[in-house]
């Protein structure tokens, strides 16, 4: 949940709004505007604000909370690697575009290799599971999850060098960075 909304619902308690009790104007309509204190305009913007909550040409803000750009999980180590990456990077639409085709044959890839892991799993399974044990299911099993991390392996490395294709040099670095420290993981 959001912190500014505990501050809303605090105040809502305090001040006798009950459920069905809260103005059209939300609880700040006291202060003469329709967001939380501190802020101007609607919605707690203040006036000048660009669409996504920033001023106008003072970066880029693409809307919902911080761990959507730096944690919060993902195959790549971020939320929404594309974005991240964009914004982080200063990259150009072109380049853009072609990130987004290797990130995403690369989230196919990994897909797979999620789908080779249960068939994997299974296959340990099904060797633990008869009257006897089943040494040729296990292998099976083993080799199947052996291919896998290859295919994988080979996926990454293609993908590596597709980005370094498409970035410049101080991107390379700003990505090299990122990736050592953690930021984003492949």
């Amino acid at each position: 949940m959001h912190p500014a909304f505990y501050h809303w619902w605090k105040h809502a308690r305090r001040h006798g709004h009950g459920c069905g009790e809260v103005s059209a104007e939300g609880p700040w309509a006291h202060h003469g505007h329709e967001g939380p204190p501190g802020r101007g305009g609607p919605f707690g913007r203040a006036p000048g604000d660009g669409p996504f909550g920033g001023r106008p040409g003072h970066g880029v803000h693409f809307g919902g909370p911080p761990e959507d750009f730096f944690g919060g999980g993902g195959p790549f180590g971020v939320r929404r690697p594309l974005r991240f990456l964009a914004h982080k990077l200063d990259l150009s639409e072109p380049q853009v575009g072609e990130l987004a085709r290797i990130l995403d044959d690369l989230k196919t890839e990994r897909a797979q290799a999620e789908v080779d892991h249960r068939r994997t799993v299974a296959s340990y399974a099904d060797a633990l599971e008869a009257g006897a044990f089943d040494e040729a299911k296990a292998k099976e099993g083993g080799e199947l999850r052996v291919k896998s991390a290859e295919r994988l392996r080979e996926a990454v490395a293609k993908a590596l060098a597709r980005m370094h294709a498409v970035l410049d040099e101080d991107q390379r670095k700003r990505l090299a960075y990122l990736l050592r420290t953690g930021v984003v993981s492949l």
